[in-house]
């Protein structure tokens, strides 16, 4: 039964894109020159983009993990190129997924944790979603002719009480399924007005074989045209809830989070990364079809730091943990299998720029420069890049001043983060909290070397700071207060 109903469910109509604002309508017509050409050979590579929801460094087995064996997502960087010194532009789910999408800071568009209600995302100086002039991978990508679709997790606007948020088509998609926290939730997904329920046709266990469906559903009837697919899911987001008999078993809702139920959501996760790899040889596209597996940030609970090989940090900090996460890269095509780069210091506003790079795409930014840089040829293995400028990060101006949590597991960082380099400096953008690591030999971060040498604290502490001052919502517009509802007089 279970087969039959999923059947049923790929042939819902996708959400598709209608009348565009002038915003998208912009690209329209180079996206139509390139279609086009849809039915002549393809020559320029399909890109999936493959985002976990809090995965940990180390979850999977190529990282070190011990979970459950996850023998498909190893496949990736086992027939490509594993990266391990990769890091998501924040440390939470919003932001992080502005950064991968725009090739820029998210502090520059003013999302600056999860967005939440108007009184919250106001509270944390945080705008209610991506602003659609934002420049955008997807753009880009359809401007070049190619077929783009989105399956999974948004997050950059929409759901709880905000009701005004652009649609995803604005940001330049042709088709989408998504979940609660988006413009247009998909109803097989949504029964309640909250992120799921077990009233869902898709249950929480069926997603992530549901959003693996309506990708290979939409590479198949794009067959001879470039598709770039975002492939969100909500794995590995707790909370963990592997089958219909752990969620009656567990009282619906006793240990959703215990690591008794997260070992299966894994191993199911893993499950399906095989079928769409299968998917994948089964349409006679893998070897032309660019595979990136990543996450957006680092995984809570973190299992008093299991899941991240060690690494300080967990979900919603700037240590290590928060912000290092497991990158892989296959392109059979292209790149030669079962290479591992211990050097490249990559972020995830890298992508934009590379995938561009790669498929042979003229960025479309407007007015915005990105501040990703591409690494197309160290993703070829090509060369080990060292980058040669530095990084920076912001997370938590919201929580400076405010006492530290007690779990030594769930610490919090100070919010301004820069690395150059094996350096590694955290501040809080008044001055305080200062901290200083050196990653070749501190990679866990235990000793901060701050005072030990003062000179180099003081210029990366200055530089981080004025980094902040300069980026802090540059591009979000004014803030404005949301005002409480007026109740009807009678």
């Amino acid at each position: 039964m279970k087969k039959k109903r999923n059947e049923a469910a790929i042939m819902q109509p996708f959400r598709q894109a209608g009348v565009l604002p002038a915003a998208a309508l912009a690209v329209t017509g180079l996206a139509a020159a390139g279609c086009a050409q849809a039915n002549a050979k393809q020559e320029k590579p399909n890109v999936i983009l493959i985002y976990i929801d809090d995965m940990g460094y180390s979850d999977i087995s190529a990282f070190g993990g011990n979970y459950t064996p996850t023998p498909n997502i190893d496949r990736i960087g086992q027939e490509g190129i594993q990266f391990n010194q990769y890091y998501t532009a924040c440390p939470i789910s919003s932001p992080s997924r502005v950064g991968v999408t725009t090739g820029m800071y998210p502090t520059k568009w003013g999302i600056t944790t999860f967005l939440n209600d108007r009184r919250a995302n106001y509270n944390n100086k945080s705008n209610d979603y991506l602003r659609p002039e934002a420049p955008t991978l997807a753009r880009s990508m359809k401007a070049a002719g190619y077929a783009t679709g989105h399956f999974g997790k948004w997050h950059m606007g929409g759901g709880r009480d905000v009701k005004d948020m652009p649609q995803i088509p604005e940001y330049g998609f042709d088709e989408y399924s998504s979940t609660w926290e988006s413009p247009d939730p998909d109803p097989l997904l949504t029964a309640s007005n909250w992120i799921w329920s077990d009233q869902d046709s898709i249950k929480r266990w069926e997603r992530t074989e549901y959003f693996v469906d309506k990708t290979l559903d939409f590479l198949k009837r794009h067959k001879g045209q470039p598709c770039y697919v975002d492939l969100w899911p909500d794995d590995m987001h707790t909370p963990y809830v592997p089958s219909q008999e752990a969620y009656e078993k567990s009282g619906k809702g006793g240990f959703w989070e215990k690591e008794v139920n997260f070992t299966p959501v894994l191993a199911e996760l893993d499950r399906q990364i095989g079928r769409l790899l299968d998917g994948l040889e089964e349409l006679g596209i893998a070897d032309n079809t660019i595979i990136i597996f990543t996450s957006d940030n680092g995984p809570n609970p973190s299992y008093k730091n299991g899941r991240t090989a060690g690494l300080r940090g967990q979900k919603g900090t700037l240590y290590e943990g928060g912000i290092r996460l497991p990158f892989m890269v296959r392109w059979p095509a292209k790149i030669k299998a079962g290479q591992v780069n211990n050097e490249t210091v990559l972020c995830s506003i890298d992508l934009f720029p590379t995938i561009c790079a790669l498929a042979g795409v003229e960025p479309q930014t407007g007015e915005y420069e990105l501040d990703g840089l591409d690494f197309s040829k160290t993703f070829l293995g090509k060369q080990d890049t060292k980058r040669k400028s530095p990084m920076f990060w912001e997370f938590g101006q919201h929580f400076v001043g405010k006492p530290l949590p007690g779990n030594a597991y769930q610490t919090r960082s100070p919010n301004i983060c820069m690395r150059d380099g094996d350096w590694k400096l955290l501040v809080n953008y008044d001055g305080t909290m200062t901290e200083l690591y050196n990653l070749a030999d501190d990679k866990y971060e235990t000793t901060n070397v701050a005072e030990k040498y003062p000179e180099i604290t003081g210029k990366m502490k200055k530089q981080a700071i004025e980094w902040y001052n300069d980026s802090f919502r540059k591009h979000a517009g004014e803030l404005t207060e949301p005002q409480p509802k007026q109740k009807n007089k009678k």
